[in-house]
């Protein structure tokens, strides 16, 4: 049994009260190692670890902490397959999906912020026969980060980088469902040379550690990914005492595929989108709106190629799809699938829980899922599901497609497919969403701006973006 720690101030610590969580493999649906079931006096400790080292982490140049930074993306990478496999065992995803993309991106994440500072440049305004007025940026001092379940490295470092690049400290948890790779991440930062007090993960429950990290008052700033309704707590806690605020939340993204699009290409980006994994990406397309002259061709082709995806365990090299999280998203997932069938969709493939043989037998997979026939007003059509099912329908004109699109309280991401410049252009303006991909889907160039509108959350993570919330801004006069 794995017995994960605490990582506070640079030191490998159980809760303070000895409690624990187990932590399930949810390939096998077994427990395999524990987690800290921390509360607000561990939150308290890690505090005042990151007070202490803020004025030497924050006035250390910055040369200096890209070279940590850098170090600990370097260990990383040395030990990648390690990690894609704790990544696969703690989530239930495919481990080539944890080599080729998690684990990478992770790695991707540390190494680009660690070099942005060194370019982060601040503003200037001259003023005619006045003088001239300067930017100046500082860090905020301690920030809570939480990050969610699903990518788990991957999220967790997207946040945690561009905060410590600052110059911040910063008290950091993981999701409680899948903590493992945090943790070794903890032991990377040790190795790495990482001041004490400066980075600190807690693990633990969100009404535990969530919580403590969002109320505590030299917490200055949150940034949280995770679901809508967390969201608004988090909102409702944290706006009344002035932190600043970074939320990205949840999606029903459309996917919209025109008749002039290259079938082929749209039908295997839409095989990518629906169901990369198992659907658990809060960028992954779950409404296809497909234009009626193709509509039928389509639904075939995608419904054949949807039957033959390989449900598997996470270390099959044939998976195309492994496990769910756990046992209760599994309910729910499948709870929204028969939810589909009492508004009167259709299942055109999958709608079921998948059993394995022999070990894996009581794992959590459950088959790709196509409906049709549901309206765009249903519960279906507008509530976050986040597993491998989405649904289809058709479309005539290019209003009516973005109508449709447009229809939830959602505006995370959409994908267009079409041959036509003008229209993919016309398109994209006119999606209420943070983020269009054209002819593509996850194409991610960390420069760029990444959130959502409406219900899918507030502010902008990436780039320069997230260097600006991770900093205050001064302006400063100088008199000619």
């Amino acid at each position: 049994m794995i017995q994960i720690k605490n990582y506070i101030n640079g030191e490998l610590k159980l809760a303070k009260d000895g409690t624990h969580i187990d932590n399930y493999d949810p390939s096998r649906g077994v427990v395999y190692s524990q987690i800290p079931d921390s509360k607000k006096e561990d939150v308290e400790e890690a505090v005042a670890a990151a007070e202490s080292a803020f004025p030497i982490w924050s006035n250390m140049p910055k040369e200096k902490r890209s070279e940590i930074m850098i170090n600990v993306a370097n260990k990383i990478q040395e030990r990648l397959d390690e990690f894609a496999a704790a990544e696969s065992l703690d989530n239930g995803k495919p481990v080539s999906l944890a080599t080729h993309v998690d684990i990478p991106r992770a790695v991707s994440n540390l190494k680009f912020f660690a070099t942005a500072i060194l370019h982060y440049a601040s503003e200037s305004h001259y003023m005619e026969g006045m003088g001239v007025n300067y930017t100046l940026r500082r860090p905020i001092g301690i920030v809570g980060c939480i990050s969610p379940w699903n990518l788990p490295l991957y999220l967790f470092t997207w946040k945690v980088a561009p905060a410590l690049a600052a110059g911040n400290c910063v008290i950091a948890k993981p999701s409680e469902v899948t903590p493992m790779t945090a943790y070794m991440l903890s032991e990377i930062c040790i190795e790495a040379g990482m001041p004490k007090g400066v980075f600190n993960i807690l693990h633990g429950l969100g009404q535990h550690v969530g919580d403590a990290i969002t109320r505590h008052p030299k917490i200055k700033a949150i940034s949280f990914t995770g679901g809508t309704n967390t969201g608004e707590t988090i909102a409702k806690i944290a706006a009344p005492m002035f932190k600043k605020l970074s939320l990205e939340l949840g999606g029903k993204n459309p996917n919209i595929i025109f008749a002039d699009c290259d079938f082929d290409k749209a039908l295997k980006t839409t095989m990518l989108s629906s169901f990369a994994n198992q659907g658990q990406i809060c960028l992954c397309g779950s409404r296809i709106y497909i234009e009626r002259p193709i509509y039928e061709k389509f639904k075939e082709a995608f419904v054949a190629k949807t039957a033959k995806a390989v449900v598997s365990y996470p270390t099959d090299e044939k998976a195309k799809l492994g496990a769910v999280v756990s046992k209760p998203h599994m309910e729910k997932v499948l709870g929204c699938i028969a939810l589909a069938k009492e508004e009167g969709g259709t299942i055109l493939t999958g709608g079921e829980r998948v059993i394995l043989e022999g070990e894996y037998a009581e794992g959590y997979y459950i088959r790709p899922t196509i409906i049709e026939g549901l309206g765009p007003n249903c519960r279906t059509n507008q509530e976050e599901i986040f597993g491998p099912v989405v649904t289809i329908a058709p479309f005539d004109t290019e209003e009516e497609a973005l109508e449709l699109a447009n229809s939830t309280q959602y505006g995370l991401a959409s994908t267009v497919h079409t041959n036509d410049l003008s229209r993919a252009h016309r398109v994209a303006e006119n999606l209420h969403a943070g983020i269009v991909w054209v002819n593509s889907w996850l194409v991610r160039d960390l420069r760029t701006p990444f959130g959502g509108v409406k219900n899918s959350g507030v502010g902008r993570e990436g780039g320069f973006e997230a260097l600006h919330f991770f900093t205050e801004p001064k302006n400063v006069f100088i008199k000619s």
